[in-house]
């Protein structure tokens, strides 16, 4: 029986066969989970083709999660493929460029603000738009990169990421009286779309396979992966509030 056997979750952020989100797709399909995933815009035609990559085709909601009308219709757009779901995961993100790559100084409020709700405030629109659908013993995950350092070129995005990772926290605290986790996977430097976009990212992965003890790999994101799928499952019962590391140790090592 598979890790996920039986389990239903809504997955956003899928978009691209490289991206961090297609792959715990593929592996929770894999793992024998039902699975939902959500595009809003352009990117929904690219998330609908990106499914038959998968191993078998998902169905893909509406939702633009700065969106007050998205967010209240996503619960019944879910159950028309689930009546409930067993875990959520955020894998959203988004920052002007004018706010990242050396332009922490120069950064202004307007696309500060744009980081921020995207990339921090989602995660508890996310989990109230969800919470009708999530049930006791379900968890949240997301999806972020250390916040708690400031790092080359990231600037007004590690600051969102660390408010982010500061949500996941109190979303613990208020949702756990339901019976609902919510934990966070810390990943190290993968090539995604959304590094890509970040300027000067090679900066930010130039020598990262070199500090870290078990080596890194830039293009692999399956360990990243199932990290979520394992905090998905029933194995982490107690844990919630947490922030797992898949980042090949470099957290825990000094410059």
């Amino acid at each position: 029986m598979g890790l996920l056997e039986g389990k239903s979750l809504l997955i956003t952020g899928v978009l691209v066969d490289s991206s961090i989100a297609f792959h715990v797709a593929k592996l929770a399909q894999q793992e024998g989970a039902n699975v939902v995933l959500s595009s809003f815009g352009r990117q929904f035609r690219l998330t609908q083709a990106i499914t038959r990559r998968l191993p078998k085709p998902a169905p893909v909601v509406q939702l633009d999660v700065t969106d007050d009308d998205d967010l209240a219709a996503l619960a019944d757009r879910v159950r028309e493929h689930t009546d409930h779901l067993d875990g959520v995961v955020h894998s959203i993100g988004f920052a002007p460029q004018t706010v990242m790559g050396g332009n922490f100084l120069a950064g202004e409020w307007k696309d500060v603000a744009t980081a921020i709700e995207i990339s921090a405030f989602s995660l508890k629109s996310l989990a109230v738009a969800t919470k009708p659908l999530l049930t006791r013993g379900s968890g949240i995950v997301g999806l972020t990169f250390d916040g708690r350092f400031a790092w080359p070129v990231y600037d007004w995005m590690g600051v969102a990421k660390a408010a982010f990772e500061a949500t996941s926290r109190y979303l613990a605290r208020d949702l756990g009286p339901d019976g609902i986790r919510v934990n966070l996977v810390s990943a190290g430097p993968i090539r995604t779309t959304a590094a890509k976009h970040i300027p000067g990212f090679a900066t930010m992965e130039n020598g990262w396979s070199d500090r870290a003890p078990l080596g890194w790999d830039v293009d692999d994101p399956e360990p990243t992966a199932r990290a979520v799928a394992a905090l998905l499952s029933d194995w982490f019962p107690a844990t919630t509030g947490e922030m797992v590391h898949v980042d090949g140790g470099v957290h825990a090592m000094g410059q």
